[in-house]
């Protein structure tokens, strides 16, 4: 008897009679329970590797005011020398955000996400944090709560739905636990991760989302992630000056997009070892703490001082840049942790910077910079991450303050469309843009992108050579069932194709049968597909130039003729692969 057999004899247990909605709630509870418990053992361990690096779990702004200048410098590069193997050599997945990687595996994957990832990238974000990476907590908690779900769901050798249904459940019950905010981590795993609001979905989230958060509050208590005074909308005259707020948050956001990309290309086509890298990138955060210490850690400190109303208008500026700027270079270089604090960070600075101008500005029709500030979180997070929905729930949570909720609201969608209409994918879905794989194209098109050429192609080729007359060529079309055939040159390499529209007709010409060759007739301009390419980039070579097979070459060698891919191979492999998972999903 298998392990998911005896599972299910288990919940039969006595008269209850178990159906889908019944099993997927209770192992719902279980990632619940298992994240919730990761959650708070991660915040444990972030404050035991601080106190190994700093000598103290406190806020670490007011840790590195007390040390010398050389560990300032050194223990972020520390960092970085354990972090860059610890991923390299063993999950390279937990390298950078990990939310991307979540996501991919939603798409393209049935939600597999391999053990070892929990383990690898636990230890590499709480090291990274520990250590002065300027990163957040919560895209290593989603990566972490959501291979809790996956490997749950792989020891129970569950369907492709109810394992990315409890993938969901591990990245809502991460959030939640995180920043003891339920509703909002169900929200963030309901748009963000799974793009799905189904009923049959929903339920095993918010469960799995409030038992972590039971799980979270009896450790770490029931307090919101900030402290912040009262709030509230002033004037109807506010909401234009909010609507200026969420355009230049959407800015900002757009801006934090293409700059941790960039600085990821940068170091990427630096020629250094790669498990190294994050050294480097750790030495000159390290530099960077000399001059602005805020942007070290999470920032949840600063944050506080800047809600507080407690950092001068320039210094927020500064920080935003300085924030920017860390977190591109912390995760560009190779470390883990999360962008999704950073996103609040660089908000609750931005705004507050806004709020002081107009505030001085419009001093009788405006609120204390504090409210921009709340509100600049949330808009920031929604150009970052392009889920308005998550972002102004998890404000309103993590803060506990309803007042500002209207211009929160307003801002956070204004921040949505502008940045949508600055750069269409979001700062997780670019990653896997970068990748060929788009979340918004739907299931269908990334069924094709998880199967490879290599997979489904013939290696047995009809092809001709380029000296054979007219007459041998004819011989050789009429008894094969093809109409093109790929034309190899005298060194056996792929030189051209030989087309129905290139020989029909001079097939009837008897004067030409014996002075024209095959060289003579075919296309040299070759299209083709490599072994390593997947069946969306065939299936659109062949719709676009209407060819029914493609020449596939070795990735290493174009001219290398390995085999024949054909529209119904790839039609024939996806309408399996469909079947496969509706068989699956009984």
């Amino acid at each position: 008897m298998n392990q998911k057999s005896s599972f299910l004899k288990f919940l039969k247990l006595g008269q209850l009679k178990t159906n889908e909605h019944t099993v997927l709630a209770i192992l719902a509870v279980i990632v619940g329970l298992a994240a919730g418990l990761g959650a708070v053992g991660f915040r444990y361990l972030i404050n035991f590797f601080q106190t190994l690096a700093y000598g103290s779990p406190s806020e670490l702004l007011e840790v590195v005011e007390t040390i010398p200048w050389s560990y300032k410098v050194g223990i972020p590069a520390a960092g970085g020398l354990v972090v860059g193997p610890l991923v390299y050599f063993f999950a390279r997945e937990a390298k950078g955000h990990g939310v991307p990687e979540v996501m991919e595996a939603v798409a393209l994957r049935a939600g597999v996400i391999r053990k070892r990832v929990v383990f690898v990238k636990t230890v590499a974000s709480a090291i990274s944090i520990s250590t002065g990476g300027s990163v957040g907590r919560e895209g290593p908690i989603v990566q972490i709560g959501s291979a809790i779900g996956s490997t749950l769901g792989q020891a129970l050798n569950v369907s492709a739905d109810r394992m990315r249904a409890l993938v969901g459940c591990g990245a809502a019950a991460g959030i939640a636990a995180t920043f003891n905010a339920p509703i909002a981590g169900s929200m963030f795993a309901l748009e963000v991760i799974l793009g799905d609001f189904g009923l049959a979905t929903f339920s095993p989230i918010v469960i799995s989302s409030v038992v972590a958060t039971a799980v979270s509050r009896a450790f770490l208590g029931d307090t919101p992630a900030f402290i912040v005074p009262a709030y509230q909308l002033v004037s109807a005259w506010e909401f234009p000056i909010y609507l200026v707020l969420g355009l230049f948050c959407a800015v900002l956001g757009v801006t934090f997009t293409k700059t941790l990309y960039g600085f990821e290309d940068l170091f990427d086509n630096f020629k250094f070892p790669e498990y190294l890298k994050p050294v480097i990138g750790g030495a000159i955060l390290g530099v960077s703490g000399l001059f602005v210490p805020q942007i070290l850690g999470v920032g949840y400190g600063a944050m506080d001082l800047a809600l507080g109303q407690q950092l001068a208008w320039w210094l927020m500026l500064l920080l935003v840049a300085a924030k920017l700027l860390a977190t591109s270079i912390t995760i560009g270089s190779g470390g883990s942790g999360g962008v999704f604090a950073p996103s609040l960070y660089l908000g609750v600075m931005a705004g507050g910077f806004f709020g002081i101008l107009v505030h001085h500005l419009f001093p009788n029709v405006t609120a204390s910079p504090g409210a921009y500030s709340i509100v600049g979180m949330g808009a920031v997070v929604s150009a970052t991450t392009h889920g308005p929905l998550a972002a102004i729930l998890i404000l309103f949570e993590m803060t506990g303050s309803y007042e500002i909720i209207l211009p929160l609201m307003f801002s956070c969608i204004i921040a949505t469309i502008a940045s949508g209409q600055l750069m269409k994918d979001s700062i997780y879905t670019l990653k896997l843009a970068r990748r060929g794989v788009d979340i918004r194209e739907g299931k269908e098109v990334n069924v094709l992108k998880s199967m490879h050429v290599k997979d489904v192609m013939s290696p047995h080729v009809e092809t001709v050579s380029e000296e054979w007359s007219l007459e041998r060529t004819s011989d050789k079309i009429s008894k094969s069932k093809y109409n093109s055939f790929p034309m190899l040159n005298s060194e056996n390499k792929l030189s051209g194709i030989l087309s129905f529209n290139d020989y029909s007709e001079a097939m009837f010409d008897e004067d030409l049968k014996f002075i024209v060759v095959a060289k003579d007739l075919a296309s040299s301009d070759v299209v083709t597909v490599s072994t390593d390419d997947d069946l969306y980039t065939a299936l659109g070579k062949i719709s676009r130039y209407d060819f029914s097979t493609l020449p596939v070459v070795s990735p290493h060698d174009p001219q290398q003729l390995v085999g024949i891919v054909s529209r119904r191979d790839v039609i024939g492999a996806y309408e399996k692969a469909v079947l496969k998972k509706s068989l699956f999903q009984n």
